[in-house]
Parts: C-alpha cells; sequence; structure tokens
C-alpha cells in the first residue's frame, strides 16, 4: 500500500502486454482504446486485450514500417486517442500518428473515423502538419496531444522536430509563425479553421496556428470548472513546463527556459523571462519527461479532486498538483521507479489509470503495463 496526504492506494494491473502504450480512451460500452507506437490501436476488454488490432487505420510510419530509427527513445509510429464529445450517438475516434514523409522521418497527422464492431470506418485525415524534420535521426518531437475544449474545439500539439536551438534563436522554426513547428492547433472537429482563431487574417501564417514558441508538448488538459487549456512540454537537459495556453501567445522556445544544452551543459537560452513571451506556470529542473495529464473529478478520491494528476517518463513519476487558480500551490509524488510513465487518465469508474511505456530506444522491446491507483481503506 502506498500512503500519501490525502488517501492510501494500492496499484494493480489491469492489462498486460502491451508494446509501448502512448494513450488510453474509455469508451461508453465500457471499452477501453489504447494506441501502441508501432502503429496498432488496441481494444481492452472487460479486463482482457483482445489478441486482435482494430482495423481501418491509416497508413502509419513506424520502426519496421518505413520508419528511420531516431536517435532518443521518441520514436515514430501511433500517438493519441480520444473520443469526440458525441461519441455516445457519432461514434467518431480520433488519432494521431506519424505519416509517411521524407527520408523516413514522417511528419504529424491526425485523423477520425467511426468506431463500430472493432474497426474503425469512413476514416479521414484532418490535418498534417507540414513541420519538416531538421534532416537527421535527430528528427522526432512530433507533439501529438490531442484534446478537445469545452466548445468543441480540437487542439493538437505540434513538435519542434528537433530543430537544433543554436544561433540565431529568434530565427529557430518553433519562433517563426508561419512555420507550423513547435505549435499549438485550434481547428473545428472535423478539421476546418475556426473563424476566430488568432492567425486567421495573417498573411502568410497558417490559420490553424493557436500558439507558438513550444518545444514538445506531450500533456493536454481542459480545466473542468474553467475551461483553460493546460500543456505540458519537453524541456532539454533541464527545464520541462507547465502552461497555459492563450490565443496568439508566444511561449518563447528556444529563446527564453531553464534547460542546457544536452552532454555540454552549456546555456541554450537568452535568460528566463523576456517580455511578449509567455512564462511557464511551472517548470521542473532537473527535467522529469513530463508526458500525459488531467484533471481529476471523481469521488472515489475526494481529497484528490480538482487536482492536477502529470504523468513523467525520465522521472518514472506520477505527480499530483493542488492549483490556486493558475498557480501551482503543492507537488506530491504519488507513484515512482515502476517504469517511465506515458499517460495518465481517469476511468469511467473513477479510477486513475497509468500507461507504463518501455525504455527502448531504437527498437519495440518487452511489452509493458496498464495500472490503476485503487483506494485503500478509508484512514
Amino acid at each position: 500500500m502506498i500512503k500519501t496526504a490525502e488517501h492510501d492506494f494500492t496499484v494493480e494491473t489491469v492489462v498486460d502486454g502491451l508494446v509501448h502504450p502512448f494513450s488510453m480512451a474509455f469508451t461508453p460500452d465500457g471499452d477501453m482504446l489504447v494506441t501502441e507506437r508501432p502503429g496498432r490501436l488496441r481494444i481492452v476488454r472487460k479486463g482482457a486485450l483482445l489478441p486482435k488490432a482494430v482495423e481501418g487505420l491509416p497508413e502509419i510510419l513506424s520502426l519496421g514500417h518505413g520508419g528511420t530509427p531516431q536517435d532518443g527513445r521518441e520514436q515514430p509510429g501511433m500517438r493519441d486517442v480520444i473520443l469526440h464529445p458525441g461519441f455516445a450517438t457519432n461514434r467518431l475516434v480520433y488519432i494521431s500518428y506519424t505519416k509517411p514523409g521524407a527520408n523516413g522521418y514522417g511528419n504529424l497527422a491526425v485523423a477520425r473515423g467511426r468506431f463500430e464492431n472493432d474497426r474503425l470506418t469512413n476514416v479521414q485525415e484532418i490535418f498534417h502538419a507540414d513541420a519538416p524534420g531538421n534532416g537527421t535521426n535527430r528528427s522526432s518531437q512530433w507533439g501529438g496531444r490531442l484534446a478537445f475544449d469545452k466548445q468543441g474545439y480540437l487542439f493538437i500539439t505540434v513538435g519542434d522536430r528537433q530543430w537544433p536551438p543554436a544561433g540565431d534563436l529568434a530565427k529557430h522554426p518553433a519562433q517563426d509563425p508561419p512555420n507550423p513547428t513547435g505549435q499549438v492547433v485550434r481547428l473545428q472537429d472535423d478539421g476546418r479553421v475556426p473563424s476566430d482563431n488568432p492567425f486567421v487574417k495573417t498573411p502568410g501564417v497558417k490559420p490553424e496556428i493557436y500558439t507558438w514558441g513550444h518545444r514538445n508538448a506531450q500533456g493536454l488538459a481542459v480545466h473542468p470548472d474553467t475551461g483553460d487549456v493546460w500543456l505540458d512540454e519537453h524541456g532539454p537537459q533541464g527545464g520541462d513546463e507547465l502552461n497555459v495556453i492563450e490565443a496568439g501567445k508566444n511561449y518563447g522556445w528556444p529563446v527564453v527556459g531553464y534547460g542546457v544544452n544536452y552532454r555540454t551543459g552549456l546555456a541554450i537560452h537568452e535568460g528566463t523571462m523576456k517580455e511578449g513571451m509567455e512564462p511557464p506556470v511551472h517548470f521542473w529542473v532537473p527535467s522529469i519527461g513530463i508526458t500525459g495529464m488531467m484533471f481529476y473529478t471523481a469521488d472515489k478520491f475526494p481529497g484528490w479532486r480538482g487536482d492536477m494528476l502529470v504523468a513523467s517518463m525520465g522521472g518514472q513519476k506520477l505527480i499530483r498538483m493542488e492549483l490556486d487558480g493558475r498557480k501551482v500551490v503543492r507537488e506530491e509524488t504519488l507513484v515512482q521507479n515502476i517504469g517511465r510513465l506515458r499517460d495518465v487518465r481517469q476511468g469511467p469508474d473513477g479510477l486513475i489509470y497509468v500507461a507504463v511505456d518501455g525504455d527502448a530506444r531504437g527498437f519495440d522491446g518487452a511489452p509493458t503495463p496498464i495500472v490503476r491507483l485503487v483506494p485503500a481503506a478509508r484512514r
């Protein structure tokens, strides 16, 4: 049993045998949909992983299927899966993935399809990021997190593709709004651009761009009360960030931040703050490899209601964040050292589900589980 400030709980395995699970989504029918990095969408039904992957997916670039191995743990393949807010009637599922592109580096794409009879039908690509890699085997950082806000708009994170943060930092692709690299995109549910997006009337800038100056956003969640869209993103060596995104704003990468260059430890940024660039709400130095995030709204852990939960890979932690408005007032580690944690979601049963990623770099590696937090008896 694990004891924390508000609740005691146990960690139990829900299902095992997954290969780099990236994201989870729960259907009203009781199924759990899970994306696997090698390019599969899996179904967990009544506690069992169905042996057959979901059919009907678009072509996905992954290792062994045209993808160039990257110098790091982030490899091409499947990314996020979420349900349309009206899934109960329209059965629409959204997935993000790396789509085949030049030199096996690919690009981020988002598609939607109807989930019926354990397959996807009427699949349509609704977004394709024209965010090319830097031409080397360090062209990962695709981004790919998805979320619907309370108005039904779809938000998509697009990574900076590891363009080197060197030279004139103000000319880095993430600081170039016409370039859809290191951005957050906002779309209608069918891929059309909302008429009130901040750059709709700006010549030369792609109208889908909502915010810019990001590195590699790996977590995205909407506050259940305020409707604010929260985002977490990988810093370099040091400087993982937590941000609230607002239309048209620049979040500073790589001009400002708290990280340093890998291996050398030399400074990257001009400083930690600059006029016209948004500072993070919270940051982690050293980095913990921040990933999936959620707000807890159920009653199985009443002391955590309204809190943010954030998973991490490098730090191998699940963290609880208490907020006062947009300020983090307390940070508590709930779980640690059970593996690299890729995603965290609230299940329909009010329990907290965590996807454990593998530790492989250029291959798929040994299978890993999805676990959940189960409350212990009341103190």
